[in-house]
């Protein structure tokens, strides 16, 4: 378990960055972009662990990717949608809860601590659609954070909604720079995530926000 918010226990420390580093400009997404959704499911008790995780609900990325993130939220409005967040920047010690809170059947769903994840370096992004004109989320193909199949990115099967959704969300984030997790829909790769070190910061130290 965590030796407490953000902090690795003792003797557990994040990968080291080899090659050029970009500086560490972590922000929070909705500074960027205040029409994005926020839905911080580590915050709560709706995850996996069925329990909180995070002592903030906050978002925050690398400011490049949370320009790509505004970008791409502006590009889905004319086709009625935006965007909802679920986790941005990860505390390289939750990804170590993660890892050792799962069987290992269901590690392809969880990051390797030993190599550091993405959202560790502020370069990943979990996200749906919303509704503009409902404020609901957008059914897809599975649940977030779900760790069966249907979360794949390319799953044949749901409904057609459900998959036009999900290759909308896709097709905008691609556009703008993002790469898609090949076993989760909702898990999108900055194309700048190589440039930044495995980061350890605890959340309440970059700011506090509220979910909406």
């Amino acid at each position: 378990m965590l030796g407490g918010w953000g902090c690795a226990r003792p003797g557990a420390r994040p990968p080291r960055h080899s090659g050029p580093v970009e500086r560490v400009d972590l922000v929070a997404v909705r500074t960027v972009e205040p029409r994005l959704r926020l839905d911080i499911r580590y915050a709560t008790s709706n995850n996996f662990l069925g329990r909180p995780v995070y002592p903030v609900a906050a978002a925050f990325l690398q400011r490049p990717a949370a320009l790509a993130l505004a970008r791409a939220h502006a590009r889905l409005a004319p086709t009625g949608h935006g965007i909802v967040v679920f986790d941005g920047y990860r505390p390289w010690s939750v990804t170590r809860l993660f890892w050792e809170s799962v069987p290992p059947s269901q590690r392809d769903y969880v990051a390797d601590p030993a190599k550091g994840s993405r959202h560790n370096r502020g370069c990943a992004v979990d996200c749906s659609l919303i509704d503009l004109h409902t404020g609901e989320q957008v059914g897809m193909t599975s649940a977030y954070d779900e760790p069966t199949v249907r979360a794949h990115a390319d799953f044949a099967g749901g409904t057609p909604a459900q998959r036009h959704a999900r290759d909308l969300l896709r097709s905008a984030m691609e556009a703008e720079g993002f790469t898609v997790l090949p076993n989760e829909w909702w898990h999108f790769d900055h194309q700048d995530w190589r440039r930044y070190p495995v980061l350890d910061i605890p959340l309440e130290r970059l700011g506090r926000t509220t979910t909406r």
